[in-house]
């Protein structure tokens, strides 16, 4: 069965891993570009943005794990992009243009369904009506023994957490305080019961951590 992890889940000082008032113009809250600032200093961070440069040290290690080994994708409604309700038509595909860099199927959670989409670079986009569970399911099957990614945003990495659903999660602490938003460990039940940190790691400017299932 696939492995079901989650990475480099950014999270404020205080706790947030989005800020308030999410928007087409505020993807990650205003304020939440901070939190992902870090990653963007690395060299694979640079090469998603399609420039030059960048470090190589820890923090780009960390970076690049992320996407070791990773056969699909779950996302919730929220991360692939700021519609709500029914969708009024086909036109949004996602934050990413026309080639996301998933590489992979993505099931995207949401309580309205529409038909998958296609993209450039081996991406497509499944639209899945029937809960988390079900896309994880979905995912795995479609992994082919490789492991699921939850890619965020916060609240179905919360509701995976709350139902013991996540083998493996990093953690990257950023140090800056955002007053608001969507924390990572509200409601989550007894976690982390059953996990331990298995590793940690201090970057350029944030701080690491890997906790998995005991």
């Amino acid at each position: 069965m696939a492995r079901v992890r989650v990475h480099n889940m950014s999270m404020s000082l205080d706790g947030y891993a989005a800020g308030p008032d999410q928007s087409q113009e505020h993807p990650l809250g205003v304020g939440g570009e901070r939190l992902h600032e870090w990653m963007f200093r690395t060299s694979f961070g640079r090469d998603m943005l399609g420039t030059d440069g960048g470090s190589t040290a820890v923090d780009d290690d960390w970076v690049r794990r992320g996407d070791d080994g990773i056969g699909a994708t779950v996302m919730g409604r929220n991360m692939f992009g700021p519609v709500r309700g029914e969708w009024p038509d086909e036109s949004w595909t996602g934050w990413w243009g026309d080639e996301p860099p998933f590489g992979h199927p993505v099931f995207v959670v949401t309580r309205f369904g529409r038909p998958s989409v296609a993209m450039l670079g081996g991406t497509t986009f499944h639209f899945v009506t029937d809960g988390l569970p079900a896309a994880l399911e979905q995912a795995g099957a479609a992994a082919e023994g490789a492991d699921v990614r939850i890619g965020g945003g916060v609240s179905i990495v919360r509701e995976a957490l709350r139902e013991g659903l996540v083998d493996e999660i990093h953690v990257t602490v950023v140090p800056t305080v955002l007053g608001g938003g969507e924390r990572l460990f509200d409601e989550v039940g007894s976690w982390p019961d059953g996990y331990s940190c298995t590793e940690t790691a201090a970057g350029d400017s944030v701080v690491h951590l890997r906790l998995e299932r005991a």
